[in-house]
């Protein structure tokens, strides 16, 4: 049982009785957690499938969590096992990436306009050890693919790539959405960001107000197309991210999809510096 099944049979009112902010995080809970189903007061614990809302002492959101930064860190060992065995000479150019014959076993190469330094052992991003498990999972797998075709300026939406449906609505609402709702009459603060990213101005034949392309990874560019609120016409801002037709050479959808969110999260940083 996922948690929507779950959750189709709680009032979905968000109501709290169950000690969880929302119906949905009781529902995750539950069904990825092992928390006790009898959390929920309206809940009909006799309609679920056995082994589901027994509940434990170590269940729950955290329980969640722990396991999610346990697949995490074992996939980065994976990576890590990975990157160690390749080529990094011969690699560099099919990734946009530097090598140099003093430093055999490092490649560099900026990501949303940082510096990183990757080693067999070790990844330093702007002088510093990444710690985060997903920035490690996104750039060990870009440098694993292997590279591929380099991006020739033919975008696509995330709907044109093959398998993408179950990823459309969360790159909405992890990048497109925070992006149109933080820039909202600011396009030319968005504009400015972009740059700082590496974003240079993108093709003229648009309409959108505003389209920068966004170098993530050297051969992993977003275009970013922003439109304006318009108060008077009752239109609200809009994003639309368009990848390269041949991003899939370079990364797979989950990484892509969170390439893009941390897209968004380095334009809200730079935007309260």
């Amino acid at each position: 049982m996922n948690p929507l099944e779950l959750i189709a049979l709680t009032p979905k009112s968000n109501c709290g009785k169950c000690g969880h902010p929302t119906c949905l995080a009781f529902a995750v809970a539950v069904t990825k957690g092992g928390a006790a189903a009898t959390g929920c007061p309206f809940l009909d614990v006799t309609a679920l499938p056995a082994g589901i809302g027994g509940g434990s002492e170590e269940g729950g959101l955290p329980a969640v969590e722990r396991g999610q930064d346990e697949r995490d860190m074992a996939l980065v060992a994976h990576l890590k096992s990975k990157v160690r065995d390749l080529d990094f000479q011969k690699l560099a150019a099919r990734l946009g990436a530097q090598w140099s014959p003093d430093e055999p076993d490092c490649l560099r190469f900026h990501y949303l306009g940082r510096r990183v330094v990757m080693g067999c052992d070790q990844l330093v991003v702007d002088g510093r050890q990444l710690v985060d498990p997903r920035d490690q999972i996104l750039l060990y797998n870009y440098v694993s693919f292997g590279g591929g075709q380099v991006p020739d300026g033919t975008w696509v939406g995330m709907e044109s790539l093959p398998n993408s449906i179950s990823k459309i609505r969360t790159l909405a609402t992890y990048c497109e959405q925070r992006i149109a709702e933080r820039f909202s009459g600011r396009g030319g603060r968005l504009q400015e960001l972009c740059r700082l990213t590496g974003g240079e101005q993108g093709p003229t034949d648009q309409s959108a107000d505003t389209g920068m392309i966004i170098p993530v990874l050297p051969y992993v560019p977003l275009y970013l197309l922003f439109w304006d609120h318009e108060p008077e016409d009752g239109f609200e801002a809009k994003v639309k991210v368009l990848f390269d037709h041949n991003v899939m050479d370079f990364l797979d959808l989950e990484s892509l999809v969170f390439a893009a969110e941390r897209l968004a999260d380095r334009l809200a940083e730079l935007d309260q510096e």
